[in-house]
């Protein structure tokens, strides 16, 4: 699993260097597309399949479900590591995620983001001033 998070900046092209403990979770090829709080989702392609697979489970006749696959899948984009460990993100993903020049890389369970600094640090003051449900975490430390 990908931890951890790293500053970087996105180049004139849209191109982010991904951080070296990253690499090997997407060498083979990646999924970005728009994630919640803001930010960007990347995911291995040898996992896309699964969250392919749960976004088709969701009930058609549901509107939210629809409006979530649409929000979701739309905006997937497939794209590999260059010889630089950059991946170019497209210009409709980076105005989404507000990403002009910095960027934090964060690992997450199964995926990457790529967050804008102030939305980051906007997510991690809002996790420490109002904490999860403690019967989320119940299991969470033994």
């Amino acid at each position: 699993m990908p931890f951890g998070e790293y500053p970087y900046t996105i180049d004139d092209k849209g191109r982010v260097v991904i951080p070296p403990p990253f690499r090997e979770f997407v060498e083979d090829g990646m999924i970005l597309t728009r994630g919640m709080e803001g930010c960007l989702y990347v995911f291995p392609v040898s996992s896309w399949k699964r969250v392919e697979e749960q976004l088709e489970g969701l009930p058609l006749t549901d509107a939210g479900s629809r409006a979530f696959v649409r929000f979701f899948y739309s905006g997937a984009n497939k794209a590999r590591l260059d010889n630089q460990s950059r991946v170019s993100v497209p210009q409709t993903l980076r105005a989404f995620a507000g990403l002009d020049s910095d960027v934090i890389v964060a690992g997450a369970p199964g995926r990457l983001e790529l967050w804008n600094p102030a939305r980051w640090e906007a997510a991690i003051t809002a996790v420490q001033d109002n904490p999860p449900n403690p019967d989320l975490l119940v299991n969470f430390v033994a």
